[in-house]
């Protein structure tokens, strides 16, 4: 199926698109290069060069969800369950282009290497608009192997986000990462689930210092109504093709060969909504959307383990240039973080999480992934475990009048 927007998304070309890396730090970009390159194990461990780090902590990561609130409720005021389904597609797809993007909104460059959270890290936010509050809390559950979890909430509308992301970075041939979990979107009115699976990624262009992240591999959206949505993803390679390009295809369960909708573009960019019923083709622009910000506390009132609060001096040092300072207030976290642990291990005891439990089983992931082989691979994480929000511990701890107990 052609990608139409193509034309429209032009303005979005790799070249506009990629980091590139400044002449003056090549030579530390490519001695990087060898080091990840001879690595075994998971990159997210080695230190990167000053000039490729975030302000951001991956924790905030799982603020994507919710950037456009009226999409993620949306679902909840629709009767009819296919469209519902096409609802939550559409909304999943819009979570992709900010996350994913080498560009922030008001078109400057990111840098590249987010900031590794420590153990029991939090961020914890909310969305203002017309569709409410919206609410989040995300969780640092897990170091080794690393692990998120969140629960994203919209308590007007009934409708919640939640689940665990473990991601794990590796060489071949580029920066590769796999991204194990899974997110559950609950709809209250309807007592209806979505699994939600994510694609991996990977880097381009690092040979030449020109880094640009890309998708690939399929992520899946399964329902409890009984509709599965199947995404594809696809790059610009060395013959053809076209740059963050998906191809995503909604059928009712057991008949994957007859799509209700064929959905394709550029999570980039926009995307193209064919019903094949009727053959009407709808186009989302994507670029149109207005992201509500999230708000979180000042620093002064938040928690000690909340991110921005903790990586402050670190977040300031790499806005300031200050190479030096950046090594040293990073390692100072690092460092402490460490012997607590040491410490943990040799009282025979481990850090108590505060809003996210383990479990062995979550039954809702266990039924909506079963027979479908991919999937039950990817929620099983890469063994950090099953994570579901703790209500009791949230109605136990609530923070600073900010949040409340859930329902």
């Amino acid at each position: 199926m052609p990608i139409s927007m193509s034309s429209k998304c032009s303005p979005l070309s790799p070249k506009n698109e990629e980091f590139k890396v400044a002449p003056s730090q090549k030579n530390a970009w490519f001695q990087f290069l060898k080091s990840i390159a001879s690595f075994k194990g998971d990159l997210s461990s080695l230190t990167a060069p000053p000039f490729l780090l975030s302000t951001t902590s991956i924790i905030e990561y799982s603020a994507y969800w919710a950037e456009h609130p009226s999409l993620l409720v949306a679902p909840a005021n629709e009767e009819d369950p296919e469209k519902r389904a096409l609802l939550v597609l559409q909304w999943f797809l819009s979570t992709l282009k900010e996350q994913h993007s080498s560009k922030d909104e008001a078109g400057r460059k990111k840098k590249m290497k987010p900031l590794n959270p420590f153990l029991g890290e939090l961020f914890l936010g909310e969305w203002e608009d017309a569709s409410g509050t919206t609410k989040l809390v995300s969780e640092q559950v897990s170091h080794h192997p690393p692990a998120t979890a969140f629960n994203v909430w919209n308590e007007k509308h009934g409708v919640s986000v939640q689940g665990h992301i473990s991601p794990k970075a590796y060489f071949s041939g580029t920066v590769r990462i796999d991204r194990k979990g899974y997110a559950i979107m609950h709809i209250d009115r309807f007592n209806e689930d979505y699994l939600i699976t994510m694609p991996k990624i990977h880097i381009e262009g690092i040979m030449t210092g020109s880094i640009a992240p890309e998708l690939s591999g399929t992520s899946t959206i399964h329902s409890s109504s009984g509709y599965t949505a199947l995404i594809d993803y696809s790059g610009k390679g060395w013959i053809g093709g076209t740059k963050n390009s998906f191809n995503a295809r909604l059928f009712r369960d057991g008949n994957p060969t007859e799509p209700l909708y064929m959905v394709d573009g550029q999570w980039s960019c926009g995307m193209n909504i064919k019903e094949m019923k009727t053959g009407n083709t709808t186009q989302f622009d994507l670029r149109d959307l207005k992201r509500t910000p999230v708000t979180v506390l000042p620093i002064e009132k938040q928690g000690e383990l909340e991110s921005r609060r903790v990586w402050k001096k670190v977040a300031d040092a790499i806005d300031a240039g200050d190479i030096f300072a950046v090594g040293h207030e990073k390692s100072k976290i690092e460092n402490e973080q460490r012997e607590m642990r040491k410490q943990e291990k040799a009282e025979g005891r481990e850090w108590p999480r505060r809003y996210f439990k383990r479990v062995d089983v979550d039954p809702v992931a266990k039924q909506l992934s079963q027979g479908l082989k991919d999937v039950e691979s990817d929620i099983q994480g890469n063994g950090a475990g099953f994570w579901v929000w703790d209500e009791d511990a949230m109605r136990e701890r609530p923070d600073s009048g900010v949040f409340v107990k859930v329902g």
